[in-house]
């Protein structure tokens, strides 16, 4: 076996070179930082800004849906892990929280705000968290992204104490410009820059640093420049959630044992036996979550979880973007506060009047569950796909209905008598439905207040689609009714659905999606069947010539006799009643392919059946019906199936199979049960 630990090595190399470690661990004077500054006025952004620039780094698009123009943001498709935490069909919600941001960075106001997701279990409120906080890390490491903090070096002969002390909150260095100077420097450091370019110092020194800065003072007797040359050292800050560096995570923990000190920080016991006392800010350990999160960003997991005592801090972290370390002064931070809660937790926020001012200080944007099909599914291919699971063949649309399911169950059944709720499901979709335009499925949406808000989660669907998996009771391939019995199966055990009366309403919906699945399969196998495309263009000619004649009152030669004959009535009706088009209707419709064929014509281009899909379908469907028989489908029912027919069945199991992505088990399945259909459809008819 060949060995390759030389190009391993290589490897790494290019991705992580001696000068990128360089770059990446800058270090300079303070000088050097404010001439930077200066040329660059983004080193010293808000962490709100910064989060605003990560998003739109990597850009977005527009698109037109039901008349309302959307946004796209390309970040939430996880561009920096290749997709495993992507956001899908949630454009609305996530252009709130990128507006969110915006305004925030323009200081307009939500800057001084809790940003709060909202949803049910399962929506990505913990992904969108997530991935805003590994965005932020990564942003940290581009130049682009760049930010910079500071450390007192030199100090051991000055103080008598250890020679460097980084900040400990990683502040911005502009901190250290005495508030007494500040207007005058920003007014010079800003001099003929855009109002987005202006440069702003916003808070104070921290306690430990602040403690240093007086003292030091007072060793050179006021001489600023001197403690700035000296004792500063700037230094390009990397922000790390492992390193906990500008990213922190808050989870709540049972009340008994919870502690403020885990926001702000607590004292350092063995630093007090050096310094001699509790009340020297040396002796403190800013390890807090708002401490460590300090210029960058803090997730609080089940926000409204936590102890009113946690509540309390967030009013000030948020408001006045200070928090109140235990016997030391109140200290600046500069970070988004994110947190996400689930809708009963948000309840009893609205409900306690004691909590005011905390809902007066939050934003709040819904994430709710998918509520159109083609995004749903992303979600279950991104982990279900040949690459994830190369072992088990899924069979086609195994995972469309279960996603199918998925979105019935969290939409409000529609108030218009003649619309099903698949129906509503395909309208939203992108499906086109007679009757039904554009502004009607904006009144659909409009009506529906708690869409997306119940339902089931996507991780039940995923639960039961690896259990199908692990389980594989298709020997080697999983078809749609394996998993839609395991979808059914669980929801007597379901944790969350405890009333008889939703979990009889999700069952109905299962039967729904079977029948929609029947109608699927039928219609590949039938356009398999009928996949003979010189046959269909054959009929196709035979349609035209017809239509031409009937419209223009003419006669049709016959190919075989030679003789003129009347345009042939049934073969025309044959064909357009599989599209339902009543007798009624059919002078128009001829009208309408002639016309589309003459306006082609006029563009010099040839008529082709595959370029209109009614037509087309209405081909496929008639051609089925006078092949069906002689394939004899619904002899595969039976236990004999002679050589003439089995010949012909295999090459409709290899159309399935070329066409449309089923493999050998799943094309068999496929054709007996559709031939069951067919079966159970003559056992009516006789029994009429």
């Amino acid at each position: 076996m060949q060995l390759h630990t030389e190009k391993v090595f290589e490897l790494v190399k290019e991705v992580y070179s001696p000068s990128l470690f360089n770059e990446l661990n800058w270090t300079g004077s303070y000088s050097d930082y404010v001439a930077m500054v200066e040329k660059n006025p983004k080193l010293c952004r808000t962490a709100f800004q910064r989060i605003y620039d990560l998003i739109m780094h990597f850009g977005s698009y527009e698109y037109v849906e039901h008349k309302k123009k959307l946004i796209h943001y390309k970040f939430f498709d996880d561009p920096l892990n290749n997709g495993k935490d992507a956001v899908f069909g949630l454009d609305v919600h996530i252009a709130k929280l990128v507006n969110f941001f915006k305004a925030a960075s323009l200081r307009y106001g939500p800057e001084k705000r809790v940003l709060l997701l909202h949803g049910p279990v399962g929506s990505a409120k913990s992904t969108i968290a997530r991935l805003l906080k590994k965005g932020v890390e990564w942003y940290s490491h581009q130049s682009d992204g760049s930010l910079y903090s500071y450390e007192w070096i030199n100090l051991h002969d000055k103080l008598k104490m250890e020679d460097v002390m980084p900040c400990p909150i990683h502040e911005e260095p502009l901190h250290l410009i005495p508030e007494e100077a500040r207007i005058k420097v920003l007014s010079l450091l800003n001099k003929g820059k855009h109002f987005q370019e202006r440069i702003h110092i916003e808070g104070s020194l921290c306690p430990a640093c602040r403690y240093v800065y007086n003292d030091l003072m007072k060793q050179y007797n006021g001489d600023w420049e001197k403690i700035a040359k000296n004792h500063i050292n700037v230094k390009r800050l990397l922000l790390s959630e492992k390193d906990r560096i500008g990213i922190g995570t808050f989870q709540p923990k049972d009340e008994k044992n919870q502690d403020s000190t885990e926001l702000t920080g607590d004292l350092n016991y063995r630093k007090i036996a050096e310094y001699g006392s509790d009340s020297d800010p040396r002796a403190f350990n800013f390890d807090g979550e708002f401490n460590i999160a300090n210029r960058g960003i803090v997730e609080f997991v089940e926000m409204l979880k936590l102890d009113v005592a946690f509540l309390y801090d967030l009013l000030g972290a948020s408001q006045e973007h200070k928090i109140k370390p235990k016997k030391f002064a109140q200290t600046d931070i500069d970070e988004v506060i994110i947190g996400h809660t689930n809708e009963p937790e948000y309840r009893k926020l609205q409900n306690n009047e004691f909590m005011e001012a905390l809902r007066d200080r939050t934003v709040k944007i819904d994430v709710p569950y998918i509520t159109k099909l083609k995004e749903e599914v992303k979600i279950y291919k991104k982990d279900f796909n040949p690459e994830t699971v190369p072992h088990i063949h899924i069979a086609p649309h195994t995972i469309e209905t279960a996603a199918m399911w998925g979105i019935l169950t969290r939409l409000e059944e529609p108030k218009k008598a003649n619309l099903t709720v698949m129906q509503k499901m395909k309208l939203y979709d992108g499906k086109t439905l007679s009757g039904y335009t554009e502004d009607n499925i904006k009144e659909l949406r409009k009506d529906a207040l708690r869409e997306g808000l119940d339902g089931i989660s996507p991780r039940y669907i995923q639960d039961k689609l690896s259990n199908s998996l692990v389980e594989d009771r298709g020997n080697g391939c999983i078809n749609p009714f394996i998993v839609l019995n395991e979808l059914e199966g669980g929801l007597k055990n379901h944790s969350l659905i405890r009333d008889e009366e939703t979990k009889k309403r999700y069952r109905e919906l299962l039967a729904v999606v079977k029948q929609e699945y029947e109608d699927i399969v039928k219609n590949e196998v039938q356009r398999a069947i009928s996949a003979d495309e010189e046959a269909i263009a054959k009929l196709c000619g035979n349609y035209i010539d017809n239509v031409k004649a009937y419209t223009q009152k003419e006669r049709v030669r016959n190919k075989y006799t030679g003789m003129s004959e009347e345009p042939d009535e049934r073969l025309m009706r044959s064909i357009e009643e599989k599209i339902d088009i009543p007798e009624s209707r059919k002078d128009d419709f001829r009208r309408e392919i002639m016309n589309y064929i003459g306006a082609l014509a006029l563009e010099g281009k040839i008529f082709d059946y595959k370029t209109n899909e009614r037509l087309h379908k209405a081909l496929e469907l008639k051609l089925f019906e006078d092949q069906k028989d002689t394939i004899k489908l619904t002899s595969l029912v039976s236990n004999v199936v002679d050589k003439e027919t089995q010949a012909k069945i295999d090459v409709v199991k290899n159309r399935l199979i070329k066409n449309y992505g089923y493999c050998d088990i799943c094309s068999t399945d496929a054709l007996h049960f559709v031939a069951s259909i067919f079966a159970r459809g003559d056992v009516k008819r006789n029994l009429n």
